[in-house]
């Protein structure tokens, strides 16, 4: 290269069609995205009915009808440019939304990856406007006719990327999302109505309500058994319908959770709610429901997804511990559940600089464990020691531990006490016996032989249409769990048949757990769920705390123990046992 020279740029602008690829695939994920984006933008617009047809899950057609305000012929050539909106025009408006979206790059990115038109027709004039986009393509404006409002068609989703459409699922988990999308919006504003059509029949309906919990009360279909609870703490206000600790769930999937009217996914939100059912709910199980939570603007940022499915809280944690203790003050009388431990920080409208809090604490023997395990672990001459993988291995390499214990009693109903020549030994009962009975689950999957019972008579489960179009979609699959389902109708399943192992369960929790599992691995391949489904499979299938053991079961049960894998914790990672060795227990007694 000549002195002087520079060489060749290799930081280059991108084309707008390759920039909107990009914010296609934030935006864009599957044709629930779709409907999300044009049902906020219809509400945005003022929208009183939203009307949502899909074809085929969507893939085909995605048609969004509203009612709302229209758009002039230069606003609806503008709306398919990038950052194009007229949702904000100034940074300080980002603090103080008042409207679902915000963005401009909803309709860019949609019509980059599909067959798109748009018509639209403000009240005030005769004559509305047509605009076609072929994927990503120059934008057509055209005169049209129809009625005020506006109506946006998608076609042929991500029909110019193949490699994004071949992820897309089966028509009936794609249609299950589209309706979850529709009942989140529900419940979002229950001033509008809503119809969800699918393949030419209408399968939902949603009338204007006089409230929120009215709304709520007909959309989620679970009747009398949702209690509404409500409380003020300064400016912040939550209003709750919550069913009853049995119908909790594995997973988040059935709580409904909206901030300032946003329909959003916060795991530690859901947890607070959770935590308001206090040790009776077990850990990883969430009730079914929705909370509306209202505070000021100022103190929540949406502006942190691209999706907007996730908020940001100035002050989170104060937040948490005011949902949690604010929730049980209402479920504590109609549950009749035990009081929770000490509060945490208060809710300090506005401030951020209060000192934190710590974690709400644990509550019942696992949480002894858990504070057990780090006092095992900070100082090493201090009862109890919490066998564990990782703590004291060695003592998992005897094949005979368990079964060379000498059984005590049982305490509690829930707790084995045992003997053993070097130390005092106290399982969980449950955890024990759940550790069997996944290692048993296990290898008869892995050889392809989980015998299955069937039930004299088939149990019909209520599920949502996500869940139920979740298990229709891997029914073989589960087959070979020993698990027979058929789907019927939008949000049920039939159960015909149960793993032999755990064919006494509670048939309608396993399938609501099963599905629940899968929920979480959905991006995945179903081999990846496989654990996750047995452990909650032996869960169900094993004894319980408050079931009282013979000694013969008990015995039998240490005996089993020694079979498995590795026997020191559960298949959902919490210890099984604990042990005092002599001279510690002597030392504490000052012998």
């Amino acid at each position: 290269m000549a002195p002087g020279a520079s060489a060749a740029p290799r930081v280059v602008k991108l084309d707008d069609d390759l920039v909107n690829q990009i914010a296609a695939g934030e935006v864009v994920e599957r044709p629930a995205s779709v409907v999300k984006e044009l049902v906020e933008n219809a509400l945005d617009a003022g929208a009183t009915r939203v009307v949502v047809d899909v074809e085929q899950g969507g893939v085909t057609l995605v048609r969004v009808s509203d009612d709302g305000e229209g758009m002039s012929r230069e606003d609806a050539a503008l709306a398919v440019e990038r950052h194009a909106t007229s949702k904000i025009h100034a940074l300080e408006d980002l603090m103080r939304l008042g409207t679902f979206g915000f963005r401009g790059e909803a309709l860019p990115s949609i019509a980059s990856v599909s067959r798109f038109e748009l018509r639209t027709r403000r009240r005030e004039v005769s004559e509305g406007t047509s605009v076609c986009v072929d994927g990503g393509g120059a934008a057509r404006v055209a005169p049209a006719g129809g009625a005020p409002g506006t109506t946006v068609e998608v076609r042929d989703l991500f029909f110019n990327v193949p490699a994004r459409r071949k992820f897309l699922k089966a028509t009936g988990t794609e249609s299950a999302h589209v309706g979850e999308v529709v009942l989140a919006a529900a419940l979002a504003r229950h001033d509008v109505t809503f119809v969800l059509s699918r393949d030419g029949r209408v399968v939902r309906e949603y009338l204007r309500a006089d409230s929120a919990l009215d709304r709520a009360r007909a959309a989620l279909g679970e009747g009398a058994s949702l209690v509404p609870c409500s409380f003020e703490r300064g400016d912040l206000s939550v209003e709750a319908l919550l069913g009853p600790p049995e119908r909790a769930r594995a997973g988040s999937v059935g709580l409904s959770l909206l901030v300032n009217g946003r329909p959003v996914k916060d795991r530690q939100l859901a947890r607070a709610v959770a935590q308001a059912y206090g040790s009776v709910l077990e850990p990883g199980r969430y009730p079914v429901g929705v909370v509306l939570v209202t505070m000021p603007g100022d103190q929540v940022d949406v502006n942190v997804h691209p999706q907007k499915a996730e908020v940001r809280f100035s002050d989170a944690r104060a937040l948490f511990d005011a949902v949690t203790r604010g929730l049980h003050a209402r479920l504590a009388s109609a549950f009749a559940l035990p009081a929770l431990g000490a509060p945490g920080r208060p809710w300090f409208a506005g401030r951020s600089d209060a000192p934190p809090a710590s974690a709400p604490p644990s509550s019942g023997f696992m949480g002894v464990l858990a504070g057990a395990a780090t006092d095992a672990l900070a100082s090493p001459g201090e009862p109890p020691r919490l066998l564990a993988e990782g703590v004291t291995p060695s003592l998992f390499g005897e094949r005979s531990l368990y079964g060379e214990l000498r059984y005590v009693g049982q305490a509690r109903a829930t707790f084995l006490v045992c003997e053993g020549p070097d130390a005092l030994y106290v399982l969980d009962q449950h955890a024990a016996a759940e550790r069997v009975t996944f290692d048993r689950l296990r290898k008869a999957f892995a050889a392809q032989g989980i015998a299955s019972q069937r039930l004299l008579v088939a149990e019909i489960v209520d599920l949502d249409a996500r869940d139920a179009a979740l298990l229709e979609e891997h029914a073989e699959e589960i087959l070979g769990l020993g698990v027979e389902v058929r789907r019927m109708g939008e949000r049920a399943v039939a159960v015909h048949a149960l793993p032999q192992a755990i064919a006494k369960g509670d048939a309608r929790r396993i399938v609501t757990d099963l599905a629940a599992e899968l929920g979480r691995e959905a991006g995945r391949p179903f081999a990846g769920a496989v654990d996750l489904v047995l452990a909650t499979m032996a869960c169900h299938g094993s004894v319980r705390a408050g079931d009282a053991l013979s000694r013969e079961q008990a015995e039998a049960l240490l005996r089993a123990l020694d079979e498995v894998d590795f026997s020191g914790h559960c298949p959902h990672g919490r210890p099984v046992v604990l042990r005092w060795s002599w001279g510690e227990l002597e030392r504490k007694l000052g012998r």
